[in-house]
């Protein structure tokens, strides 16, 4: 469900938030992005891959031994589109 027009670019299949990874669109993230996942619409999502029907959001406040959000990988249909 990825809309193009002239001023947005095409959804990519994989899309991280976080600007360290090989992932990360950056002309992407200058529009609003939605995901649903599983007909609900997340906004805690940082990385989707939706022809492989995942999602990775963080798990509360815990935190990794580097200070990064500790991630959950949620299996189930997603969807990506722009607000």
């Amino acid at each position: 469900m990825s809309e193009t027009s002239p001023d947005r670019p095409a959804l990519p299949d994989r899309l991280s938030a976080d600007p360290r990874s090989p992932h990360h669109v950056k002309e992407v993230f200058a529009h609003d992005v939605g995901i649903r996942f599983n007909g609900q619409e997340r906004s805690d999502v940082e990385e989707y891959c939706i022809s492989e029907g995942w999602v990775k959001v963080p798990a509360g406040k815990t935190l990794d031994r580097k200070g990064q959000p500790l991630m959950l990988k949620l299996k189930g249909k997603v969807e990506a589109f722009y607000k």
